[in-house]
């Protein structure tokens, strides 16, 4: 089946409590609403309703799915649940909030709480039409990053990965601290076994193992997404794929184009995010966020103070393991 665009629930449906006020997202995967609950508490609500498997016409609230697709469908159903399981149990001021689950019109339902607020990619594309320069401080990269790196070592230590890390899926609070959004980890175990589902990953964002189906993903592998989610705060646009690099690497000249405009220091943390070995990236996220700690020089030493990927393995455990 042709993947299409599938009609959201109305607006104004009451589903398990719960009543539907109007679309805000939808995907390849998913569709997300906005809610209110019982309490009148506004809550955001993801669809399972894989674009590829299942229609769901316009006035109906249950998708057709073909018998050949059914088992297909059947596993990502449980792969979304069990996913959000696992979120359920985490509670971190930058992980997004699970509350609740429900089966309802042959799919499941998860309940997250809402957050006013904006994308980080809305936010590079708003300053990035209004021609600000630079694009995104240096210290926003480093305090708003730091902060997206304490949710990200939870998730890990809960034995989970996110695997879709970019811009348009870490969220900005009204006072500008940021949550993660929108897991990937159940559209990739669907993509071991099921390539019928593909793509799975983000161009640019995505390190080389995400393209292949065997592909050693572990923390390193969200750690490429880091270094690639701050250098599009410096550019407006994401890094170069990682399929195209393997066979014309180009992103030295690009951060070489960033210096003087940021440190060093900060340059060097994203080139050592993203080495397409991966084990030569930073093999946890500790060591990671240790290396964006580091101070910032003062303009006038700045070429004094360069630090290099040799030093940052050094100081920070390139090769540990433990978050």
């Amino acid at each position: 089946m042709a993947a299409q665009n599938n009609a959201p629930l109305p607006d104004g449906l009451e589903i398990s409590g719960y009543r539907i006020v109007k679309k805000i997202a939808s995907g390849g995967f998913s569709i997300v609403y906005l809610a209110y609950d019982e309490d009148g508490n506004a809550v955001a609500i993801k669809e399972y309703l894989p674009s590829s498997l299942a229609l769901r016409e316009a006035g109906e609230l249950a998708p057709m799915i073909s018998p050949e697709n059914l088992p297909i469908f059947r596993i990502g159903l449980k792969c979304f649940f069990e996913e959000g399981r696992a979120l359920a149990r985490i509670s971190h001021p930058n992980v997004v909030s699970v509350t609740n689950f429900f089966r309802a019109n042959d799919t499941v339902y998860m309940v997250m709480a809402y957050e006013s607020g904006r994308s980080l990619q809305d936010h590079i594309l708003r300053r990035r039409d209004k021609g600000e320069k630079p694009l995104v401080s240096e210290r926003f990269i480093r305090k708003m990053f730091s902060q997206v790196m304490n949710g990200l070592r939870e998730v890990h230590t809960n034995k989970l990965l996110h695997l879709d890390l970019k811009p348009a899926n870490i969220y900005l609070r009204v006072d500008g601290t940021p949550i993660l959004l929108d897991f990937g980890a159940a559209r990739q175990t669907l993509k071991v076994d099921l390539p019928k589902l593909y793509p799975m990953y983000t161009p640019g964002f995505a390190p080389l193992e995400l393209y292949s189906k065997s592909g050693n993903l572990g923390p390193w592998t969200d750690i490429y997404s880091i270094g690639a989610s701050m250098f599009a705060c410096m550019v407006g646009a994401p890094p170069q794929p990682a399929d195209q690099r393997k066979l014309n690497d180009k992103m030295d000249g690009h951060l070489q184009k960033l210096e003087g405009i940021y440190s060093s220091e900060l340059i060097q943390v994203i080139r050592w995010s993203l080495m397409i070995d991966p084990l030569e990236r930073p093999q946890s996220v500790f060591a990671l966020q240790k290396a964006l700690q580091e101070p910032v020089p003062e303009k006038s030493a700045a070429g004094k103070l360069s630090v290099t990927l040799d030093r940052l393995k050094g100081l920070f455990g390139g090769h540990g393991s433990s978050n």
